[in-house]
């Protein structure tokens, strides 16, 4: 996506400028933990699958295939997933990346427009746009989803609670089906639109360039 002047009621205030100046696009604890989730995804799902192939409830019961052990890296994940979100909320990248209505509702709108053909050029953006905001919200609040019903459907016994609020184990394994089938949607898009746009995968390897002082924050 080219890069666009920023409009007035898209550029970020001159507190949220301040706080990540000298701050890499991409900053390396982001980064870390990006990689290490593709790679949990991955084992993980591949794992799931077979998991729920050989489940009598809904495929032919079978023996114990070698993804199998994969299902217990989920505690390096949960970790993982914890190191991001403190790095997240404590260093305030949750300002410049999560969706906030109010600032990103008309500019996701006009991107979607923009993607569909219904506008010639897109609406001016500072770090992501709206809807890449939206998503990046949306994939965030499904891990934590899919983190809950794992562990309902790995010990439901002792997150009894936990399981209750899926509606019982066979709700928990519905729920974390769906959001797998979810997940790996957002997968397939996101690939596309980094092969489309290279750079955000350079910056993600890299972390990209610092903003300078007094600068918004880099957009794609």
């Amino acid at each position: 996506m080219n890069q666009l002047a920023v409009s007035k009621s898209a550029t970020p205030n001159a507190a949220l400028i301040t706080r990540f100046s000298g701050r890499r696009q991409q900053p390396a604890a982001i980064r870390f933990t990006h990689w290490c989730n593709a790679v949990f995804i991955v084992l993980m799902a591949g794992s799931g699958l077979q998991i729920l192939t050989a489940y009598p409830a809904l495929g032919p019961r079978g023996a114990q295939y070698w993804w199998y052990p994969f299902q217990n890296i989920a505690p390096p994940r949960i970790a993982n997933g914890l190191v991001y979100f403190t790095y997240f909320f404590i260093s305030g990248e949750w300002r410049r990346r999560l969706f906030r209505p109010a600032r990103d509702a008309r500019n996701a709108v006009g991107q979607f427009a923009y993607y569909v053909r219904l506008r010639k050029s897109p609406p001016a953006e500072d770090f992501y746009n709206g809807l890449q905001r939206l998503a990046y919200t949306g994939v965030l609040l499904l891990g934590i989803v899919m983190v809950l019903s794992g562990l309902a459907i790995y010990k439901p016994v002792q997150f009894h609670p936990l399981t209750l609020i899926f509606d019982g184990y066979d709700g928990a394994r519905v729920v974390h089906l769906a959001g797998l089938c979810l997940l790996a949607m957002f997968v397939v898009v996101h690939v596309v639109l980094v092969s489309l746009h290279p750079r955000d995968l350079l910056n993600m390897i890299g972390g990209g360039k610092r903003d300078a002082p007094g600068e918004a924050p880099r957009g794609r």
